[in-house]
């Protein structure tokens, strides 16, 4: 819900700082005098066309920024959390124009491209107006209308989701299908690589293992002799390690009396004799069993030659071999027979096309089952609005040719505007006037259900007056009651049945013009209402046809 708009320097508006609340806001006031400065200044906020002539003259910018509640409207908050622009319950849309017609967005105070200022106000407002803001003239405005009303958001949604599977498979499939030459030649080089890496057939950690025997083969003598030398060294003769421990333990075995300091010197002198005693015979067993073996040499080195070949062939290092060779077989799997081949995507293919007809087939009944109903309802909202003679059709139109995202049918609203005359598209049979009382009584019909909540429209009254005109009040006040209405009107039937009521007016000042806008009591409503209704010269009548009205316009309940 809109709460607040401040303008500067935008039009012939200095500052202008609006508060808003739920309800219908009716804005009325002499012509030229600016009511439509809310309305474009709300159109640029959503994302609409700017250019140098908005700015105020003689400033440097126009500056416009409005403020939503958002803490009802799940798809803006789930739009910002997925842009990482949200600010708890609030939404502030801002607009930045300079002299020379560029423009700057914002949301929440972050830079963002324009497309995502239009994106995010479609969310949260719908303007309707004889001019560019006009929803209705689009097709997909229809479509979404009509899934509000049958309560399909969901279903749609699910719809959408499975064409999107679909359709990457379809073009991961054409993608294949361009490139079967390139397919065919990548294929056989996957076919003669692995072959090749198959007759090599390396195991994990080979490499490896092989460099360090050879190593130690290279080196059988240099090892040989020093580890016999070492075993001589531990326990082989006199002079041996653990023959001088001996004697160490013998020297101290031959004190006079036992010492208790010397006690753990004694084990650890034990210990050693027996632990390098061991370490000897050890030594001696590995001199034994060691086998300097030059033909397991040469044939360690030949294998190590033929891996270190074929990663020169592939130009890398030996030690990603293996690796290479997983991948490649992985992708060989996939491109012939597997995962990525035509035969297995022709099939997921076939199976998403299954669950995408099912749901676009169970979305194409329920938005004809309820269609008819909405005819009719929209129909008898436009009798009321002096339009009986206006047919309205929500056409259906099957196109199963082609697999699309909104199911399985074009939706457009129809009308013929006279009877005998075959119905045809809005945009080509309503005026501008017509256009939005049609678009009215569609959004009566679907307000229940609609997820727009701030609907504005811009003279709908246009060409109507009378009862019709208090009908048409009355259905602004209804769509008041369920979200938030704005209107600028210039019927008093109309803007004596608003919850809040602005007046627009301009003054001059040193020679430059002003707009001012202001929130008017009960008794201004009162004397704007009696304006509207006698102009200039307000007789008693007037006032008090005017207090009529008012009081009767604020116990309208449709």
């Amino acid at each position: 819900m809109l709460t607040q708009l401040t303008v500067s320097n935008y039009a012939i508006a200095e500052r202008v700082e609006l508060h808003f609340h739920k309800g219908m806001t009716a804005l009325t006031g002499e012509t030229g005098a600016g009511k439509s400065i809310v309305l474009d200044a709300l159109g640029l906020a959503m994302g609409g066309r700017a250019d140098a002539g908005a700015v105020r003259y003689g400033a440097k910018r126009a500056d416009i920024t409005a403020t939503f509640d958002i803490s009802a409207i799940t798809a803006a908050r789930s739009w910002l959390e997925q842009q990482e622009l949200d600010d708890h319950n609030d939404c502030i849309l801002r607009r930045a124009i300079s002299r020379d017609g560029r423009s700057r967005a914002y949301i929440n105070g972050q830079p963002c491209p324009l497309s995502h200022l239009k994106e995010l106000g479609g969310l949260l407002m719908d303007i309707h107006s004889q001019h560019q803001h006009q929803s209705l003239l689009r097709k997909d405005t229809h479509r979404t209308l009509l899934d509000e009303y049958a309560g399909a958001d969901e279903l749609a949604g699910q719809t959408r989701q499975a064409w999107s599977r679909w359709n990457k498979t379809r073009q991961k499939m054409v993608e294949r299908q361009n490139n079967a030459d390139e397919t065919e030649a990548r294929l056989q080089l996957l076919r003669y690589q692995v072959e090749e890496l198959d007759r090599l057939n390396l195991q994990e950690l080979e490499q490896q293992q092989l460099e360090q025997q050879q190593q130690e083969l290279s080196q059988a003598d240099t090892i040989l002799h020093h580890s016999n030398q070492a075993a001589l060294l531990c326990s082989e003769d006199d002079t041996s390690a653990a023959a001088l421990v001996r004697q160490v333990l013998q020297q101290l075995g031959q004190l006079p009396t036992e010492i208790p300091a010397l006690a753990d010197t004694l084990q650890m002198l034990g210990e050693a004799q027996i632990q390098i005693s061991e370490a000897g015979d050890n030594l001696r067993r590995f001199v034994d069993d060691y086998e300097a073996d030059p033909q397991h040499l040469a044939e360690i080195e030949d294998r190590l030659s033929a891996i270190y070949q074929m990663a020169r062939k592939h130009r890398i290092m030996p030690e990603q071999l293996f690796e290479l060779h997983q991948r490649l077989n992985g992708e060989l799997a996939d491109l012939d027979g597997g995962a990525g081949s035509l035969e297995q995507l022709q099939a997921e293919l076939d199976e998403q096309l299954l669950e995408y007809n099912a749901l676009a087939d169970e979305l194409t009944q329920l938005r004809r089952q309820v269609a008819v109903n909405l005819d009719v309802r929209v129909a008898a909202e436009l009798a009321q609005l002096s339009m009986p003679n206006v047919q309205f059709v929500t056409q259906l139109a099957d196109n199963r040719d082609e697999p699309a995202a909104h199911g399985h049918e074009d939706i457009e609203f129809l009308v013929s505007a006279n009877p005998g005359q075959p119905a045809r598209p809005l945009a080509k049979v309503a005026s501008g006037g017509e256009l939005s009382r049609i678009s009215l009584a569609i959004q009566v019909v679907v307000a229940q259900t609609s997820t727009t909540p701030t609907l504005v429209f811009d003279e709908v009254d246009v060409g109507i007056g009378g009862g019709t005109a208090e009908v048409v009040g009355k259905l602004l006040r209804a769509l008041g009651e369920n979200g938030q209405v704005l209107c600028v009107t210039h019927l008093p039937q109309v803007a004596a049945q608003c919850h809040q009521h602005l007046f627009v007016s301009k003054f001059t000042e040193q020679e430059a013009t002003f707009s001012k806008i202001e929130t008017l009591d009960d008794q201004g409503r009162i004397s704007e209402v009696a304006r509207m209704l006698g102009g200039v010269d307000m007789t008693e009548q007037t006032i008090a046809h005017a207090k009529e009205m008012y009081s009767k316009g604020q116990a309208t309940h449709h």
